[in-house]
């Protein structure tokens, strides 16, 4: 079990350690190098109006969220093969697959690539949905007593780097005042939080908000609760590896993907009734009840002309996780591939553009 508490000069390597980098240290002689070694002139080259015949991509589909759009959305055929549709959702784990060649696009917040950057991985930003209200809120463990964010001082939270849990909790944390050195922060993957706090492993952490219903069915009796702020995680991207996208016809299929992905939200959106039942209730498990008090908080789908807010947000991000000594200090601009700025925009309908 990791040490609970990770503070000062080890903070980077105890992280870099859990969230697999080691080998990114070592060189990643193969699978980063292939990416860096991506041709410059043909991951700048204008992209192609069709997608060449039998291209195909491996595009993640968490928890089959995409499947499920897809078939109750009525979008047509995508116009390239979907060789696997892989379920797959934490950063951690859709940087080893890039790593891998498992993977080609995938949707994830805004830190993954800020950590891919960091172990040295070459990935770009090619969509971006912008969230306005907080997907997250913090759980508090069984018979815990904590009440606001200023109350996290002294206590143990659940930290992930890698994804948009960490980020949310390292954000509530500066807009309440406290320093990383106030807290305890354990370092753990999303998948461990509520093991975490049902073990009192950890006294918070951050839950997405369709995992609070069924942690509260179970243990508020026990003194559980929740903890809301408005700290958002704004960004809500598509990314790909770099060596994907210097690939003319992968790159092809990968602008074809993104109305797709961009119109399958904005149906989710005006559909709840539908979403609730067929995904919510089937694949989750989740009683009506449940899904409707998530429904109630989605976030109306925001495919901005320009990704000026998202990289301004991006660049606020890294620096924060620099400040921490999670990451190098870098300049942001270099995760996002401009090519495909605009792409989502155009194919949603106006009220979905600001």
């Amino acid at each position: 079990m990791p040490s609970p508490s990770v503070s000062g000069v080890d903070r980077r390597l105890f992280l870099s350690s859990l969230l697999g980098v080691t080998a990114a240290a070592a060189g990643l002689s193969g699978c980063a190098g292939s990416s860096a070694a991506a041709d410059k002139s043909d991951a700048d080259a204008p992209l192609a109006t069709k997608v060449p015949s039998g291209t195909s991509l491996k595009i993640s589909s968490y928890q089959n969220v995409q499947q499920v759009q897809f078939q109750h959305a009525g979008l047509g055929e995508l116009p390239f093969r979907v060789s696997s549709w892989v379920n797959i959702g934490a950063g951690p784990d859709v940087i080893n697959a890039f790593r891998s060649g498992s993977l080609d696009v995938a949707n994830n917040a805004g830190i993954p690539p800020i950590q891919a950057h960091f172990q040295g991985y070459d990935a770009k930003i090619v969509a971006i949905n912008i969230t306005r209200k907080p997907n997250y809120l913090f759980a508090t463990k069984p018979g815990s007593d904590i009440r606001t964010v200023e109350d996290f001082r002294g206590k143990k939270l659940a930290f992930s780097q890698g994804q948009a849990q960490g980020v949310v909790l390292l954000r509530a944390l500066k807009k309440a005042g406290l320093a990383y050195d106030d807290v305890k922060l354990v370092p753990l993957t999303s998948n461990q939080f509520l093991t975490a706090l049902q073990s009192g492993q950890v006294d918070i952490a951050p839950l997405a908000n369709q995992q609070s219903p069924a942690y509260l069915k179970q243990y508020e009796s026990k003194g559980a609760h929740v903890i809301t702020t408005d700290v958002v995680d704004l960004l809500n991207l598509l990314w790909a590896p770099a060596s994907v996208l210097a690939d003319s016809a992968k790159a092809a299929a990968v602008a074809a993907y993104i109305p797709f992905w961009a119109k399958a939200q904005v149906w989710q959106y005006e559909h709840p009734d539908v979403w609730n039942k067929e995904f919510y209730v089937k694949t989750q498990n989740l009683s009506l009840d449940q899904a409707q008090a998530i429904t109630k908080l989605a976030n109306k789908p925001l495919f901005s002309p320009s990704w000026d807010e998202a990289i301004k947000w991006e660049q606020e991000t890294a620096d924060l996780l620099a400040e921490g000594g999670f990451v190098k200090k870098f300049d942001v601009g270099s995760l996002f591939d401009h090519r495909f700025e605009g792409i989502a925009a155009k194919s949603v309908p106006a009220e979905y553009r600001r």
